[in-house]
């Protein structure tokens, strides 16, 4: 599976887990050059705490467009030290 966003491949990798839709990418999956701090914080009845990044791809910005959940509740351990996209970032085959 591939995350693209804004022509560039952010992410890549074979191993992805699906959880309600969204494909988890393992944390060393990521091309890290074009990913940023955010401080943005959600939180899931079931998963637990999530914590976000922004993308910066050819000098555009696109904040909290991907979350991950640094220490999930037992229910959701299976995307610890894993990443998801959202906010038009393209996850293809």
């Amino acid at each position: 599976m591939k995350a693209i966003w804004n022509g560039v491949v952010v992410a890549e990798s074979d191993d992805t887990v699906v959880v309600e839709g969204n494909h988890y990418f393992p944390e060393t999956a990521l091309h890290r050059d074009y990913f940023t701090f955010s401080n943005h914080k959600t939180t899931c009845a079931w998963k637990g705490q999530a914590s976000y990044l922004s993308l910066l791809v050819n000098g555009e910005m696109n904040t909290d467009a991907a979350w991950f959940y640094a220490d999930p509740k037992p229910e959701a351990e299976e995307i610890k030290g894993r990443v998801a996209f959202w906010k038009g970032v393209k996850v293809t085959p």
